[in-house]
């Protein structure tokens, strides 16, 4: 049984990256793994990874859900998605493009980072230039930028102990500064 479980879940990225022709190094580079594991994976010389945060990345690039995978178990803790990732998940997909459409927009050393975005294991780049990359990409137009700065500025604050109601018009003004610096630079 545990062996046709394993051809399942190698079969399953095979066919993927024959179909989608991407390349076993970028796929590896993508999930954080060696080159030599993804082919030791798809030649199943290895036992199909049964570690969350590898099936995780390994899904969010084939656009499935991790429990497609046999060998899957749903972690303990609970993810959160913010906002801002299932806004950047919607326009993604408003842009007719799959997650590895995506991820390609990217030099190769962003894409892993990038995909623990998607899967919820890191916030979104509170790093404006960075952010900034991410919303050129997809089309996105300046306030959409300011928007989804604005609420993982807003979430970094929370997490650091801010109160936001208590200190509204503090916020206020840096926003008002931010927009300005966003309007003239974008």
């Amino acid at each position: 049984m545990k062996n046709n479980i394993q051809k399942k879940s190698s079969k399953i990225v095979g066919d993927f990256l024959n179909k989608t022709k991407l390349h076993k190094k970028e796929f590896a580079q993508m999930i954080g793994v060696t080159l030599s594991y993804v082919y030791n994976l798809i030649d199943e010389n290895v036992p199909f990874s049964t570690r969350s945060i590898t099936l995780e990345r390994i899904a969010t690039v084939m656009d499935i859900n991790p429990e497609e995978f046999i060998e899957y178990q749903i972690p303990q803790e609970v993810e959160s998605f913010s906002e801002n990732l299932l806004m950047l998940k919607d326009i993604i997909k408003h842009n007719n493009l799959t997650t590895l459409d995506f991820l390609k927009m990217f030099e190769r050393k962003k894409r892993l980072e990038l995909v623990d975005i998607l899967r919820g294991a890191k916030p979104i780049q509170i790093d404006l230039e960075e952010l900034k990359k991410i919303t050129k990409a997809l089309n996105m137009n300046k306030e959409d930028l300011f928007s989804m700065w604005k609420k993982r500025m807003i979430e970094y604050l929370e997490e650091g102990g801010l109160n936001p109601n208590k200190n509204k018009e503090l916020l206020e003004s840096m926003f008002n500064c931010a927009y300005k610096h966003i309007e003239a630079h974008y």
